[in-house]
């Protein structure tokens, strides 16, 4: 499945002509697609422009929204292919947070399988030492990704899973490790504080950890991922987000929100319950998808 084609279409029907009716539907539809308000006027605003000039406008909308994602991609320093950073000896750490039911653990038993079959050795943390099944379901999941497991105790302390796996994964000259941290809510105090401790260990242990920090967020909640993400950030460096359950919304638009308002790129998106349902963002696609006829 190309995951572009779960996001919704903004383009008004016959929109080659441009006027106040079209213009208004064409901010309507970038609304309804979680572009957020500021964004959606801006688009509007610069192909309303372009059309006083007689250009094109759908070329136009289409070079707005590409402008929002100036500097991802290789011009960052990312291969395509490769959308995650690489620790220049291993090993690479991803660290998971985010908000309950997120689809976090199953995202990181994809992403699990992913790198396993790209030839890296994997090895798994489940840090979440609260949520019931939660370290069986990964376990499951790392057996299915042929990736090495670390568990705690049930109730204990995730800083502790996370030190303790980093410190077999370098015994053990592991390529990647993923740490599993639990779901909690942005506005318990509390639980992102011990989220920043499970963070402040791996660094301490390993000059550059984490390597990512990856804000699992589900692509239904709309504009809500935002304010999880601006929460997250707060505690820890969210340098990249998943975008779960594309399969799920006709959206999507988030993600210029996050990257215009936060500066976050989304790395992954993920369309469905399969090992292999996890694929890089890729902006152009993107691009394409929102501005494919409706």
């Amino acid at each position: 499945m190309k995951w572009s084609r779960a996001v919704r279409r903004v383009l008004p029907r016959a929109f080659r002509k441009v006027d106040a009716e079209s213009l208004e539907e064409l901010e309507e539809r970038l609304i309804m697609a979680d572009f957020g308000v500021d964004a959606s006027l801006r688009f509007v605003q610069a192909v309303e422009r372009a059309a006083g000039r007689g250009e094109d406008p759908v070329s136009s909308l289409a070079a707005a929204i590409r402008g929002v994602f100036d500097g991802d991609g290789a011009a960052a320093g990312i291969a395509p292919a490769t959308p995650l950073a690489v620790a220049p000896a291993p090993p690479t750490v991803y660290l998971f947070v985010g908000v309950n039911g997120t689809g976090k653990t199953t995202t990181i038993g994809k992403l699990a399988h992913r790198l396993a079959g790209e030839g890296r050795s994997v090895m798994v943390a489940a840090a979440d030492t609260y949520r019931a099944g939660a370290t069986e379901q990964l376990a499951r999941w790392a057996d299915r990704a042929r990736a090495d497991f670390v568990r705690g105790q049930p109730g204990g302390d995730p800083a502790a899973v996370a030190f303790d796996a980093l410190e077999a994964a370098r015994a053990r000259g592991t390529d990647v490790l993923l740490v599993d941290t639990a779901g909690r809510l942005h506005t318990h105090k509390g639980l992102m504080e011990q989220l920043a401790k499970v963070d402040r260990v791996l660094r301490r242990r390993q000059e550059g950890a984490p390597h990512e920090t990856l804000l699992v967020l589900d692509a239904t909640v709309g504009q809500n991922g935002l304010v999880q993400a601006r929460e997250f950030s707060r505690y820890v460096a969210v340098t990249g987000i998943v975008l779960a359950k594309m399969d799920s919304t006709a959206r999507g638009g988030i993600v210029v929100s996050l990257r215009r308002e936060l500066g976050i790129p989304v790395r992954l998106v993920g369309v469905g319950e399969g090992p292999r349902d996890l694929e890089p963002f890729d902006a152009e696609e993107f691009v394409q998808g929102v501005l494919a006829a409706s």
